[in-house]
C-alpha cells in the first residue's frame, strides 16, 4: 500500500503507445525497483528486480515495525514524496529545455476534463504543438477521444492507483517526445485528494469544477484548490437547471487560495472559452 495515499501497488500501471497500440507495464514510484526502457519502435520494456517483502528483509517495513513498537510514527511518505519531487524537478527541467509548458488537469470524476480538453485541442492545436498524457485507472476511452482530434496522446492506466506520479509522466514524455515549444497536457485521474500531493513537473495545476458538483468543493477539498494556480468552472450552460451559487463558489475558492485565476465556461456551447484560450496562448516556458 502507498503510505501517502493508500493506493495499492498490487496492479502494475501500464502505458499504451499511440502509434503501435502496444500496452506494456511501466514503473511507478510504487515499484521502485523497476526500470524502463522505451525502444525506438515505441515498445516499452520494464525490468523488475524481485525482493523479499517480509519485514525482516525490507528495511522500511522493519523500521516501521520498530517505530510502532516504540510508540513513535515513522513518516515513510516523506521518502516517497521526496523521490517524486526529484523526478518532477527533472521533468520540469526537461520541459524548459524544450521550451515547453505542461498543465496538470485535476478534478473529481465527471467534472468535464476530457470534454474541455477535446474542445481546446480542436480549436487551438493548429496554433501550437500539443501532446496529451492521459491518466485513468482503466480503459483507453479518453485517450481514444483525444487521438480522434489528431493530437498525439498516450494512455497511462494506474490500475488501483488513484493518481499519476512524476515517474509515470517522465515515461510519458519519453514516449511522446513533444516537439519544441509544445503545450503538454496531463489529464490526471479523477480525484480531488491525492493528486494535490504529487508534483509532476507541470507549469501549473488546473483544477476543474463543474456546476453540478456543488459550490462548496473548494472548502471541502482545500488542499487541491490551494495547490492549483487555476480554477475552471465548467458546464455553466447548466446553471439555469441546478442549484449552484457561482459567487459563493468563487468566494470559497479565494478564501482557500487568494491568487487563484478563475475561468467560467462551457465546452459545449463555447461560452467563456475566449478568456481560457487567451490565457493558454500567453503561456511560455
Amino acid at each position: 500500500m502507498c503510505v501517502t495515499c493508500g493506493c495499492s501497488d498490487e496492479a502494475t500501471p501500464t502505458l499504451t503507445h499511440p502509434i503501435t497500440g502496444k500496452t506494456e507495464a511501466i514503473a511507478s514510484l510504487h515499484t521502485p525497483q523497476s526500470h524502463t526502457h522505451i525502444q525506438p519502435d515505441g515498445t516499452v520494456l520494464t525490468h523488475h528486480h524481485s525482493h523479499d517483502h517480509s519485514p525482516s528483509h525490507h528495511p522500511d517495513h522493519a523500521a516501521a515495525l520498530h517505530a510502532q513498537h516504540h510508540g513513535t510514527t515513522l513518516t515513510l511518505e516523506q521518502r516517497l514524496l521526496s523521490k517524486n519531487d526529484a523526478i518532477a524537478s527533472q521533468n520540469r527541467g526537461w520541459l524548459k529545455g524544450r521550451e515547453s509548458v505542461a498543465l496538470n488537469l485535476v478534478s473529481s470524476p465527471g467534472a468535464g476534463k476530457t470534454t474541455l480538453l477535446v474542445r481546446t485541442l480542436e480549436d487551438l492545436q493548429s496554433d501550437r504543438p500539443m501532446v496529451v498524457i492521459e491518466g485513468d485507472q482503466a480503459t483507453s476511452h479518453d485517450a481514444d477521444r483525444i487521438q480522434a482530434t489528431g493530437c498525439a496522446a498516450i494512455q497511462v492506466n494506474t490500475g488501483t492507483g488513484c493518481h499519476l506520479d512524476a515517474a509515470m509522466v517522465e515515461q510519458g514524455l519519453d514516449t511522446l517526445h513533444p516537439p519544441l515549444g509544445s503545450l503538454v497536457w496531463i489529464e490526471n485521474v479523477g480525484n480531488l485528494v491525492c493528486p494535490a500531493l504529487f508534483d509532476l513537473g507541470e507549469t501549473a495545476k488546473v483544477v476543474i469544477l463543474s456546476v453540478t458538483e456543488g459550490e462548496d468543493k473548494p472548502i471541502k477539498y482545500p488542499h487541491m484548490f490551494r495547490a492549483s494556480q487555476v480554477m475552471v468552472l465548467t458546464k455553466i450552460d447548466l446553471l439555469p437547471y441546478v442549484a449552484f451559487d457561482v459567487d459563493r463558489c468563487l468566494d470559497y475558492a479565494r478564501q482557500v487560495n487568494p491568487h487563484l485565476i478563475c475561468f467560467q465556461l462551457s465546452a459545449t456551447t463555447g461560452a467563456g472559452l475566449e478568456d481560457w484560450y487567451a490565457w493558454l496562448q500567453q503561456l511560455h516556458a
